[in-house]
């Protein structure tokens, strides 16, 4: 279990901020090298043989970064658009204009807090149908002024909430989805974390669908679908098994087109590397889909969405 190996980390991480505070400066150097090396160690052996639980653990580890990091640091002067223009602003997804190399593009983001109170406010990652709205607006300004298109994913579903279907839930993910069918810009989605059922898929219909290698993809929770067929959440570990949610699993289907290679991390600061992977691979991509005429990248990615489920 890979939680066994974080506890190992957490040890380390302990004994670490206690040697911090030795007085004898050669021995606090060699024993802080000595601690550096174990953790390194311990998040390679925790990277062996991971199972489909594991994954679903790490894509939800609160250490995690957010999708607000990943537009941050990945796009340069991201400009912030609020609104639906119909009811309000959903704060649980983020989107606007930003540069990614030196070229505009739009980008957008369900959002995740880091703290309970962040959370509150972002509704713990779970958009409402104002959300998808806004997605919608924001989409159809990049097609009119010929922008790619990045989204980054990490929800665990639409919020299923009484005011969310009074409001158009249902209507609001299909229209996305139909919007984002009929694009003639190149469409890149990074799955960062959970990417979870119709509330992540409204912003995944993309040329390019990529996931971190300890992301998930699925529809619905492991909990939920333990809960519905055997109605026993605490089996969740094997329903994760059953619904073949990692990223591996899912590039076999054709649901994702490439692995984002990650480091197993228990800290943001350690995420560095990844950070660097996912912006190589989004630069590959969009240079790669740029070669394409509007109409061949409409058509290429309505065909994709149709081979998906084919063969199985």
């Amino acid at each position: 279990m890979i939680e066994n190996y974080e506890k190992k980390y957490r040890a380390l991480v302990k004994q670490e901020e206690k040697i911090k505070n030795f007085t004898d400066e050669n021995v606090r150097f060699h024993l802080l090298q000595d601690l550096h090396i174990a953790k390194v160690k311990t998040r390679k052996k925790a990277s062996k043989n991971l199972s489909a639980s594991d994954r679903v653990y790490l894509a939800r580890h609160p250490k995690r970064p957010k999708t607000k990091t990943f537009v941050e640091t990945l796009l340069d002067e991201p400009i912030y658009f609020h609104g639906d223009r119909a009811f309000g602003d959903d704060k649980s997804i983020a989107g606007g204009i930003a540069e990614f190399n030196g070229d505009p593009v739009t980008f957008l983001a369900t959002v995740k807090g880091e703290t309970l109170e962040e959370n509150l406010k972002y509704n713990f990652g779970m958009p409402s149908p104002e959300g998808y709205r806004k997605a919608i607006r924001l989409m159809r300004q990049a097609d009119k002024f010929n922008r790619p298109i990045i989204t980054f994913v990490d929800t665990p579903g639409a919020y299923p909430g009484s005011e969310a279907e009074k409001r158009g839930q249902g209507e609001a993910i299909a229209s996305c989805i139909e919007c984002m069918t009929g694009l003639k810009v190149p469409v890149i989605t990074v799955i960062t974390g959970e990417g979870g059922s119709g509330g992540a898929l409204a912003l995944a219909v993309a040329n390019q669908v990529m996931m971190l290698e300890n992301a998930v993809y699925s529809i619905l929770t492991p909990e939920g679908f333990a809960s519905i067929l055997w109605k026993d959440s605490n089996r969740s570990e094997e329903a994760a098994e059953m619904m073949k949610l990692t990223a591996e699993d899912l590039k076999t289907f054709g649901v994702c087109d490439r692995i984002i290679k990650e480091e197993v991390c228990f800290e943001k600061s350690e995420f560095d590397n990844n950070l660097k992977r996912v912006k190589l691979a989004i630069e590959e991509e969009l240079k790669r889909l740029k070669r394409f005429s509007e109409d061949r990248l409409k058509h290429l990615r309505m065909q994709k969405f149709r081979r998906i489920g084919r063969g199985f």
